[in-house]
């Protein structure tokens, strides 16, 4: 009744029917291979796909190879071109399934990502990509858990906006959430706003398996979440970088869906600067370490030898903790 009350002083349309049916759901994650890894994400309405499509396009050209080194313009301008990529068909073909049926297993094919990955230009940066066509028929917490006994946890919670709704219903202590401002108002959208529908989700908690390897893993900042974990998947499976290394390394981060903009922290050399810039890229350079490319957190379970390893984004606050073994 709190929460009803509060929504009715504003004008709000919510009754105690809506809530009563509600409920939390479990639903099955979708996957990709990438190299030797099989990598997990949220199914829509959630924007786990789009790393998914980003990695399968990836996985076209030969990332850790010679000239696609980690930090190499040839493998960043790569990255950037497939998040457009994943990212338009993201926006045009993905909401909430219920009631609707969703492209979801085209555009997580291998099938579909060699036809994305043509329209690459190894020369020059798109700043209009549209979504492909089908064939016919920074308030966000996340934590990664794994315990003795190999048992992980992948988890991820936000409110939107800072502070979300910024109410508060009085009694409850907690804010409400704005995340109906992710639908959108073109009626022909899959994200159109409707009743008893979900909006397009940024929030996505992650896996990731190779043989007797499992991660759990997360990287916060809206946007940038699905475009962060393909580069933190690459990291792993490209660069062989360990756990830590592959959190904190440079990033990119495009957040906008249009156009040649994107976002770099400094660690990226101003030669590869300048070789992304000949190509088309407009470059907003940040610090060497900034919280506009989303901070993560990740924990690996290494079942052939039962040992667990942490590892925690110095872009934000957070911590790896490991468990205190109990005395003898």
């Amino acid at each position: 009744m709190k929460l009803l009350d509060a929504m009715k002083r504003r004008g709000g349309t919510m009754t105690s029917q809506y809530l009563s049916e509600f409920a939390a759901e479990w639903v099955e994650p979708i996957s990709t291979t990438y190299r030797e890894w099989t990598v997990y994400e949220m199914p829509p309405n959630d924007q786990g796909l789009a790393a998914l499509e980003m990695l399968n396009i990836m996985e076209t050209f030969p990332f850790g190879q010679k000239d696609y080194g980690f930090g190499s313009a040839k493998a960043l301008h790569v990255m950037i071109e497939a998040k457009k990529l994943a990212y338009a068909d993201l926006a045009k073909y993905i909401g909430d399934p219920r009631g609707q049926k969703l492209p979801t297993n085209i555009l997580i094919s291998k099938e579909w990502a060699a036809e994305r990955a043509r329209l690459i230009d190894p020369d020059h940066a798109h700043c209009q990509v549209p979504a492909g066509n089908l064939p016919a028929g920074n308030d966000t917490t996340y934590l990664a858990v794994v315990d003795k006994d190999g048992n992980m946890v992948s988890l991820i919670q936000s409110n939107y906006s800072l502070f979300g709704s910024g109410i508060v219903a009085p009694g409850t202590g907690f804010v409400l959430h704005n995340r109906g401002a992710l639908f959108s108002l073109n009626e022909g959208s899959a994200n159109a706003l409707a009743g008893r529908k979900r909006p397009r989700h940024t929030i996505i908690p992650g896996f990731a398996r190779k043989n007797e390897s499992m991660v759990a893993f997360g990287i916060m900042g809206g946007w940038n979440q699905a475009q962060a974990h393909a580069q933190f998947v690459a990291n792993l499976a490209d660069y062989k970088m360990n756990l830590q290394s592959a959190v904190e390394a440079a990033r990119f981060t495009k957040k906008t869906f249009d156009g040649c903009d994107v976002e770099m922290e400094s660690r990226t050399g101003q030669k590869v600067r300048d070789e992304l810039t000949a190509k088309g890229h407009q470059i907003k350079l940040l610090g060497p370490f900034s919280s506009d490319v989303g901070g993560g957190q990740a924990v690996l379970r290494d079942f052939a030898n039962a040992v667990n390893y942490g590892a925690s984004d110095p872009r934000k606050d957070g911590e790896a903790i490991p468990q205190v073994p109990a005395a003898e």
